[in-house]
C-alpha cells in the first residue's frame, strides 16, 4: 500500500501541471481505487478530471463509485454525457450504473443510455432505474451465473465459462439454478462441479429452496436476511419466483453505512443528510429546524419557571436543582429510546412485544428512579437543611425518571408504526420534551409540598 503524503500530492500536482501523461498513469497504476478517490479532496476539479480521463475505463468506473455522492455529482456535471456513458457506465456493473444515474433527470438518463452500444446492458439499467433505491430491486445487480436444473455437469461448466466471459464477471459468489420458466430453484455449490459425476444433472446436486427476497422488499429486510444467514450474496425474485438478479454483501455494507450515518445525524438533531464539504447554507438548513425547536422548548421552560417567580423569591434554593431535574430526565429518555431504536433497527424488537418492552423499561426505571432519588435525598438531608425541598427534589426525580423512561420507550415505537424514522426519538425531541415535562413535575411537586 502506497502512503499518500503531502510530498506525494505535491509531486502529483506537478505532474498534472506539466501534463506528463506517462508519469501520471504510472503514479496511479499501483493505487487502489479507494485511495485515488481520497486524492480527490486534495485536487482541484480540473486536476481531478485530467486524471480520470487518463485512467482505463474499468478503474475509472471503480474510482467514481468510491467518491462521496456530492463529489461524484460535481465531477459528472463537468463531463459530457457521451464520456460518462463510454468511460464509466459501460464499465460498471448494472447496479452501480443504476445508482450513478438515479439522481440524474430523465433527459440526461436517456442521452447517456443512447451512447451505450450494449443493448442488453442498457435494458438492464433501465429496468433497475424503475425501482426505488430503498428496495431490493434498487440494490440488485444482474451480472450473475445462472444454470438450468436439467443441464449435465459438463454442459453446466461450459455455460458458466461462457456467461462469465460474455458478462465480464470478475467474482462468482454463487451459481443460481432456474427451471425452464426462469424460476429460482436452487444454488449450485462450486465444489459439486468438481466432485459430482459428469452424468449427474444439476437438479440432483443443487441446494434446494435457497433464501431469497422479492424485488420490492425493503433494504432493511435485505440487510437483516444477509446478516442472519451470513450470506455473501442474496438472489432477488419477482412475485412469481423468477430470478431477476442478486445482491452482494459489499452493496449491503455500503447501505448499512449510509443508514447508520443518516440515523446518527437524525439523532444529533440534523434534519437532512449533510457532509463536511457542504456549503454554509446547506449545513444551516439541516441544523436550524431542531435548533429552533430547542429554542421554543427553552422559552417554554422559561415561561413555566416564570409562573413560580414568587416561590423562587421566598425560597431561592428551589433553583439549585433545576439542572439536575432537566438533565436526568433527558438522559433517561435518550437511553430508553436508544435501546428501542436499536431493537427496531436490527429487528430484534417486534411490535407484538411492545407491552413486554414497556413493562421491562418500567421495571428498570423503578430501580433507577429509586436509587437516584434515594442518593439525592440522603445528600440533601445532610447538606441542605430544608426538609420540604429535600423531599420535593427526591419525589420529582422519581417521577421524572419514570415518565422519561416510559416516554422514551413509546415515542420510537409510535414513530415506527407510522413509518417515520424512529432515530428522531433519540435526539433533541426526547431531551427537550422531557426537560419541559420535568420542570412541570418539579415545580408542581415543590409548590404543593411547600404549601
Amino acid at each position: 500500500m502506497i502512503e499518500i503524503t503531502k510530498e506525494y500530492i505535491d509531486e502529483l500536482k506537478r505532474i498534472i501541471e506539466t501534463k506528463d501523461q506517462n508519469a501520471a498513469i504510472a503514479t496511479l497504476r499501483d493505487l487502489h481505487p479507494a485511495d485515488i478517490a481520497e486524492l480527490y479532496k486534495e485536487l482541484t476539479l480540473k486536476e481531478a478530471i485530467y486524471l480520470y480521463l487518463l485512467m482505463d475505463g474499468d478503474k475509472a468506473a471503480d474510482v467514481l463509485m468510491e467518491l462521496e455522492e456530492d463529489d461524484r455529482r460535481k465531477l459528472l456535471k463537468e463531463l459530457p454525457n457521451k464520456v460518462i456513458a463510454e468511460r464509466f457506465v459501460t464499465e460498471m456493473d448494472t447496479d452501480d450504473a443504476a445508482e450513478l444515474m438515479r439522481d440524474m433527470d430523465e433527459e440526461q438518463q436517456e442521452e447517456i443510455l443512447s451512447h451505450i452500444d450494449d443493448v442488453e446492458q442498457a435494458g438492464d439499467i433501465i429496468d433497475l432505474l424503475k425501482y426505488d433505491e430503498d428496495t431490493a430491486g434498487g440494490l440488485m445487480g444482474t451480472e450473475m451465473i445462472v444454470v438450468n436444473e436439467n443441464w449435465s455437469m459438463p454442459q453446466c461448466i461450459e455455460e458458466m465459462r461462457k456467461q462469465a466471459e460474455d458478462e465480464n464477471i470478475d467474482e462468482i459468489y454463487n451459481v443460481y439454478v432456474v427451471d425452464d420458466d426462469e424460476r429460482l430453484r436452487g444454488v449450485l455449490p462450486l465444489q459439486k462441479l468438481v466432485t459430482c459425476s459428469s452424468i449427474s444433472k444439476v437438479k440432483h446436486v443443487m441446494q434446494k429452496d435457497p433464501v431469497s427476497v422479492h424485488d420490492h422488499d425493503s433494504t432493511e429486510e435485505v440487510v437483516e436476511i444477509i446478516s442472519k444467514y451470513d450470506l455473501v450474496s442474496l438472489p432477488v425474485t419477482d412475485s412469481i419466483g423468477r430470478l431477476l438478479g442478486h445482491i452482494t454483501v459489499d452493496d449491503v455494507i455500503d447501505e448499512v453505512k449510509e443508514h447508520h450515518e443518516r440515523d446518527y445525524q437524525l439523532a444529533s438533531g440534523i434534519s437532512q443528510d449533510v457532509e463536511t464539504s457542504d456549503n454554509v447554507l446547506v449545513q444551516t438548513a439541516a441544523r436550524l429546524p431542531w435548533l429552533l425547536f430547542g429554542m421554543v422548548g427553552g422559552l417554554s421552560n422559561s415561561m413555566i419557571l416564570g409562573g413560580f417567580e414568587q416561590g423562587f423569591a421566598s425560597n431561592p434554593k428551589m433553583a439549585l436543582f433545576i439542572p439536575l431535574i432537566g438533565g436526568t430526565g433527558g438522559n433517561v429518555g435518550v437511553q430508553s429510546s436508544a435501546i428501542v431504536v436499536q431493537g427496531l433497527a436490527n429487528n430484534t424488537l417486534k411490535h407484538s412485544q411492545i407491552f413486554k418492552q414497556v413493562f421491562k423499561e418500567t421495571a428498570v426505571a423503578l430501580i433507577n428512579a429509586a436509587i437516584i432519588s434515594l442518593i439525592v435525598f440522603i445528600y440533601n438531608y445532610f447538606t441542605l437543611g430544608d426538609s420540604h425541598i429535600t423531599l420535593s427534589v427526591s419525589i420529582s426525580l422519581f417521577a421524572v425518571v419514570m415518565f422519561a423512561s416510559t416516554f422514551g420507550t413509546l415515542v420510537p415505537l409510535i414513530l415506527d408504526k407510522f413509518n417515520i424514522n424512529p432515530a428522531i426519538a433519540t435526539g433533541p425531541f426526547i431531551s427537550i420534551t422531557n426537560d419541559i415535562i420535568g420542570m412541570l413535575i418539579y415545580m408542581t411537586t415543590i409548590t404543593l409540598l411547600l404549601k
